[in-house]
């Protein structure tokens, strides 16, 4: 009996150890993936140190730590860990965290310790909640603070791009707020420098910060190109003198809407392969438009008014970045709605980096109206830091968190389509010949052939091609592609609407794709807000004809 339990006791631990090695493996292999920084550009990608350089495509949420407290929102209602740890199942590589420049040029500020800072705003809930999730930062000094949320994103294996958002710590933004341009009350261009050179230097070796943007939303009656090009010319040389690891970031004119000045004047830097342009848009900028417009002409008014701002750059070899867009996760507002699903399908033809706004459930103190713990229905998370707010809209964005495309992701796949559906963040995927076209993960997509010239959509490697056979029918995939019925065209103000024609009663009619929303099963039907009705709703039949490589995306 003793020998058997000797015996049994050695197998245990020899069993202990092969699993503590298989861990120290498996981990130092994940460090080494996501830790091939620093990063830099190769034309229009950010790409890793690997070589060659692969792409790494930033998928971010911003989380505030700008606002009255100047502590990042949550860390009353979550331990640290618990909310980074959060972030990566939930699809993201990176957060912007955004500061106020006064964290690192107001002495005074920057030594108040956490308690301090919430005690002067009469938050004593709020440090009670510290105390019972975060006690380790209490009494730590806020620019400590921030460096430990900073920490704890980087052992959780997610990018930091540190934000400027504002020099006095307030929520953002107001065209007389005296934060907006470069000369206001409070943005001071020198002082600015300083602290981007004292935030860079501090975070000089961290590896995990990846980016720093210079300054949130430029914006107000002071604005000017000489002083923009200046000015910011100045603050990105300053923050790759302290840095020369970190991607510098600068945001254009107008809320950070308007690149397009760039077309004909360059921003001229001593160095390359760090710079990255960013820009800003929201369903509300465009006022009630979204509500009741035509979706398809709202759609192709602000992807064409992109596409002159800010999104020609792309075109031209340059980064840009979509660093802030977000919707009511909620889900219930209209206009938000039909904005997503347009803009779902530019970061998608486009393969954009971005950042959405924001993981934020509710906030410590909202300005403006004081209110205390105010939710933010902007939110990935909800009030609790626990749950999602919305899971449909987060599985919808999820199709563009990773990359279709870019340097380094396939050395043996050519470049082909996926038909991408933006109202359901899935893509259209085959089965049989028989069987019907569903909608299903992008990741499973049919490597798709299309060519503007002869308007047929067909299966790379086959002989087969996509072909309508009326209302509310199937579309099925055939090998007699010369007939009206099996070409498509792009149509549609937005130009979202793949349109093929069929017979009807003797006469050639035109029908678009869709989707049965009942089983994802891909149909054909009358195609809707092809005129300038305003009360339709296109989105079902969106579709964007994306390239990608390898096996989807």
């Amino acid at each position: 009996m003793a020998r058997f339990s000797c015996t049994k006791i050695i197998i245990i631990f020899f069993y202990v150890l092969l699993f503590l090695l298989l861990s120290c493996t498996t981990l130092q292999n994940t460090k080494t993936k996501v830790k091939a920084f620093p990063l830099h550009t190769n034309g229009r990608w950010i790409v890793d140190e690997e070589e060659g350089g692969k792409r790494v495509k930033l998928a971010c949420l911003s989380w505030m730590a700008h606002g009255l407290a100047v502590v990042a929102e949550g860390l009353s209602k979550q331990p640290l860990d618990s909310i980074t740890k959060r972030i990566r199942p939930m699809g993201f590589n990176c957060i912007r965290l955004t500061w106020p420049l006064e964290l690192v040029i107001n002495e005074s500020l920057a030594s108040l310790t956490v308690k301090e800072s919430f005690n002067r705003l009469g938050l004593f809930d709020d440090i009670n909640g510290i105390q019972a999730h975060n006690p380790s930062i209490l009494d730590l000094p806020l620019i400590n603070a921030f460096q430990t949320v900073v920490k704890s994103l980087g052992d959780n294996n997610v990018m930091v791009i540190l934000d400027n958002h504002c020099t006095k710590p307030s929520m953002c933004c107001s065209e007389t707020d005296q934060n907006g341009f470069f000369g206001d009350k409070y943005f001071d261009p020198h002082v600015w420098i300083k602290g981007l050179t004292k935030m860079a230097t501090m975070f000089n070796g961290v590896t995990n910060v990846v980016a720093m943007s210079l300054r949130n939303e430029p914006r107000g009656p002071r604005s000017n190109l000489k002083d923009w090009y200046r000015y910011m010319a100045e603050g990105a040389e300053a923050v790759h003198g302290a840095n020369p690891n970190v991607l510098v970031i600068i945001s254009g004119l107008v809320w950070d809407q308007d690149l397009s000045f760039l077309k004909n004047q360059p921003l001229k830097l001593s160095f390359n392969g760090k710079l990255v342009f960013e820009v800003h848009q929201y369903s509300y900028g465009k006022g009630p438009g979204w509500q009741i417009e035509n979706p398809n002409k709202m759609c192709a008014k602000i992807l064409g008014e992109a596409m002159r701002n800010s999104s020609f750059l792309l075109e031209q070899g340059r980064p840009v970045m979509l660093s802030e867009f977000g919707v009511n996760m909620k889900g219930s507002n209209l206009g938000d709605n039909r904005f997503l699903n347009c803009y779902l399908g530019m970061l998608a033809e486009l393969d954009m980096d971005w950042a959405l706004w924001t993981l934020v459930g509710s906030y410590y103190i909202r300005n403006g109206d004081f209110i205390v713990g105010a939710g933010e229905v902007y939110g990935v998370l909800n009030e609790d830091w626990i749950r999602v707010r919305n899971a449909s809209i987060l599985h919808k964005i999820s199709a563009v968190q990773l990359p279709f495309r870019g340097p380094g992701l396939s050395s043996k796949a050519k470049q082909h389509k996926v038909i991408f559906h933006p109202l359901t963040g899935l893509c259209v995927l085959t089965k049989s010949t028989v069987d019907p076209l569903r909608l299903g993960p992008c990741s499973n997509s049919d490597h798709w052939q299309y060519k503007p010239q002869e308007k047929k959509l067909s299966i790379e490697g086959t002989l087969l091609c996509l072909k309508a056979y009326g209302e509310g029918k199937a579309p099925k995939l055939g090998r007699e592609c010369s007939s009206p019925n099996s070409t498509w065209k792009m149509v549609s103000d937005s130009k979202m609407h793949l349109s093929s024609r069929v017979n009807k009663n003797g006469s050639s009619v035109r029908v678009c794709l869709d989707v049965d929303t009942t089983n994802n099963i891909i149909v054909t039907n009358t195609c809707k807000c092809l005129t300038t009705h305003k009360s339709c709703d296109a989105e079902s039949q969106w579709f964007k004809l994306v390239d990608s490589v390898g096996g989807g995306v």
